[in-house]
């Protein structure tokens, strides 16, 4: 009688290799940008400890007071103009962040991936770093501070393009939108590690609140150089489809093939990639979509702390709820652009319902911990959603779109304008809300959801057309397409 394989070697023999090629990359360019956001995230849990009120603060004996209220800050943000200070280092390294971007892309497509990507990661950490380095060399220079987020911000910008691209070269168009909508969770556990993680330090010494995060995306960027593979090809695996079966008449799929056996791959230029249908709608909808996103994750615990008065660790903390909700959402918008396959209406719909939702939350989300656990959670859900579902699967179609003709190469620059463009709100939406603020959290709610509104009517023309489509009964193609 014959011996019956374990269960372990039967679950491992019942995935294809191609399977597990994919599975161990998805997982792996997860990690990458777990810990790109996982970095990025403590300056906003930093903020409380760096400007507090020190009047119920234990005062040291050998401390000499002049202000009891300030006595405990860090220069220079012990100042009253602190809150500009602080949009000053927001600032500096979101707009290097949304410059750098635009030329990332045109990097990512002429440098391999797993070098481009590693380099990037190893530099992050150092800048990060140098950060927190800056509590234990007691530097009190604004100049030094904001000069290491522009640093930052443009060695950040090597790993959106790059991982979408890699994750495009992987998986195909079926079912995109889910895949990518559970991979984009990414963002919001980085997110929430990050803020746990300086959150754990930053009353005792705020110096480890960025230390650490860098020491982790410096292992991530060592852990890329020795294991990503770019592309199917380079192991012998299947390369995905891009386009469904239902173009082979019009030879899109014969050309693709045809393109790929003759080793198709030239660079697009940033005009091409502009003239992709949907690119320019998208990027301006995601300009507006992602100035809210980041107002949020730069000034949510900072508000948390002022409205509900909790100390900056809870603040921090209880703000990791507004990223679990984007998880749900993202996943959600990714299904339902799946099934409908309508990608702009999808968000069209959820960036509606975020905005009544954003005023709720600022007039009554503070009433209860129970009202504020469940608005941050509908609030992530819905402001994130669409965020996530533009910067993956729609950027991802778009740069395998059918009039590339196969030219994968193109996936990395138009990511890049996608997210570039909005990258522009991500700078602008914190610098904003450090402008308005002072005259009242009202305002600035105020201005996020008009954001919302106003991201809903660019992406009107290609929801006109999605409708069109549902209308005259056009057989369902899956994922975003013109034609």
């Amino acid at each position: 009688m014959g011996t019956s394989l374990a269960p372990g070697i039967r679950l491992i023999t019942a995935f294809s290799r191609d399977s597990w090629y994919r599975g161990f990359i998805l997982l792996l360019t997860f990690l990458f940008y777990t810990a790109y956001h996982l970095s990025r995230k403590p300056i906003s849990i930093v903020k409380n400890e760096l400007h507090r009120n020190c009047s119920g603060v234990i005062r040291p004996t050998d401390v000499n007071v002049t202000n009891n209220v300030t006595w405990c800050n860090w220069a220079p943000f012990d100042q009253d103009n602190y809150n500009t200070l602080f949009g000053v280092l927001d600032n500096s390294f979101l707009v290097a962040y949304a410059i750098g971007m635009f030329f990332s892309g045109i990097f990512g497509e002429r440098l391999p991936l797993r070098y481009y990507l590693s380099f990037g990661m190893l530099m992050s950490g150092l800048f990060t770093c140098l950060f927190g380095l800056g509590f234990y060399w007691n530097i009190h220079s604004l100049g030094y501070y904001a000069f290491i987020q522009v640093l930052n911000g443009l060695m950040q910008t090597t790993g959106w393009p790059a991982v979408v691209a890699c994750v495009g070269n992987w998986f195909g168009k079926g079912k995109r939108g889910f895949i990518m909508g559970v991979w984009n969770s990414h963002t919001s556990v980085g997110n929430i590690l990050g803020s746990l993680i300086a959150g754990a330090f930053v009353s005792s010494a705020w110096g480890l609140s960025f230390i650490v995060p860098g020491l982790v995306i410096a292992s991530t960027g060592v852990l890329c150089f020795f294991f990503l593979v770019e592309k199917p090809e380079d192991v012998g695996c299947s390369p995905p489809q891009h386009h469904s079966p239902s173009h082979v008449a019009n030879g899109s799929i014969v050309a693709e093939a045809a393109d790929d056996a003759g080793g198709h791959s030239e660079a697009i230029s940033f005009c091409g990639a502009l003239s992709i249908p949907g690119v320019v709608e998208f990027s301006l909808c995601l300009l507006f979509a992602k100035l809210v996103s980041y107002t949020f994750l730069y000034w949510l615990p900072l508000y948390i702390s002022n409205v509900a008065h909790f100390e900056a660790k809870e603040a921090g903390d209880m703000s990791t709820l507004f990223d679990v909700g984007g998880i749900v959402g993202g996943i959600m918008a990714g299904v339902v652009s799946d099934y409908t396959g309508g990608r702009a209406t999808t968000c069209c719909v959820m960036l509606l319902v975020a905005a009544p939702m954003l005023f709720l939350y600022n007039h009554i989300g503070q009433r209860s911990l129970g009202t504020t656990i469940g608005m941050l959670l509908v609030c992530g859900g819905l402001v994130n959603g669409p965020y996530a579902l533009i910067t993956t699967a729609v950027s991802a179609d778009l740069g395998t779109h059918e009039s590339l003709r196969g030219n994968s190469r193109a996936l990395s620059t138009v990511t890049a304008i996608i997210d570039g463009t909005g990258s522009v709100g991500a700078a602008l939406g914190p610098l904003f809300a450090g402008l308005i603020s002072p005259s009242g959290w009202n305002n600035v709610f105020y201005m996020l959801i008009s954001a919302d509104v106003l991201a809903c009517l660019f992406l009107s023309r290609l929801v006109y057309k999605e409708a069109q489509g549902w209308c005259v009964r056009i057989p369902r193609v899956r994922g975003y397409k013109e034609t």
